[in-house]
């Protein structure tokens, strides 16, 4: 799991349940089933609405790659694109195939068997760009998915304020129905203020920086394999590669790449 995302999503709550006793409430008074249905179950309704089955469950399958701690490392990307084209260099692109069967990741692997297949650069482009475009396009769906619940979050909590608010002036000449009414209308703002800014934004956030890794790591890997494919120095490759990485992440790649020569 993300210790970063399992960090926040328990202090955060920690901070507000805590702050509830000491601004001298209790946790019942925050609990209403009225005030959750109208925020929750309006939310999901207009998301099903807006979105096909599929795309909507799918898209709520998301969530977990915000708790996933996998992170993607362009510097083993560079050191492996090194290796294929030391491989490439010594024994010719035909080698390339039996590494390529070892490999875990399926798009360098497509990529390599491009080349091997004699692949011509500009259509080996255009074949792993369009690949990268419709991943991308994904991501953002998803990320689009979560800034709506963003979105309708904070909007059904302002219905449920309204309906409160007119449920109580509607029962004036009773005043023991007031505070249950107007606890309708201020939880549901609550609740929705919850759902945006504590769960749906953060979610889109965390998987918007994993998109942006998994693009970067496509990309090094598609301008490795044209190298390699132009029968470039793998000297030259790796150089031309650092320039996807930033200053401290190239630094760490040389640190290690001078241990391993040592």
């Amino acid at each position: 799991m993300d210790i970063a995302t399992l960090i926040g999503l328990v202090s955060g709550w920690a901070f507000v349940l805590i702050s509830i006793p000491l601004s001298g409430g209790t946790i019942d008074q925050f609990l209403n089933l009225p005030s959750a249905m109208i925020v929750f179950g309006g939310t999901i309704g207009a998301l099903l609405m807006a979105y096909p089955l599929p795309k909507f469950l799918q898209a709520l399958k998301t969530m977990k790659h915000a708790f996933a701690s996998k992170e993607l490392d362009p510097t083993a990307v560079i050191r492996k694109i090194n290796e294929l084209a030391l491989a490439a260099r010594k024994e010719g692109l035909l080698a390339l195939e039996e590494i390529a069967q070892g490999m875990d990741d399926a798009f360098l692997q497509k990529g390599i068997l491009l080349i091997v297949d004699g692949t011509d650069s500009e259509l080996l482009r255009s074949i792993l760009e369009t690949e990268l475009a419709f991943v991308e396009n994904r991501h953002k769906d998803n990320q689009g998915f979560w800034n709506g619940v963003a979105d309708l979050g904070p909007a059904w909590g302002m219905i449920g304020t309204l309906i409160g608010l007119i449920a109580m002036l509607g029962a004036l000449n009773d005043p023991s129905t007031i505070g249950p009414k107007m606890a309708v209308a201020l939880i549901t703002t609550l609740y929705g203020s919850l759902l945006a800014n504590f769960f749906a934004i953060p979610i889109s956030n965390k998987l918007k920086i994993k998109s942006n890794e998994e693009i970067l790591h496509k990309q090094v890997m598609i301008e490795g394999l044209l190298s390699i494919q132009a029968g470039e120095n793998p000297r030259v490759i790796e150089e031309k590669l650092k320039a996807f990485l930033s200053p401290a992440t190239r630094s760490t790649l040389d640190t290690t790449k001078k241990v391993v020569e040592e």
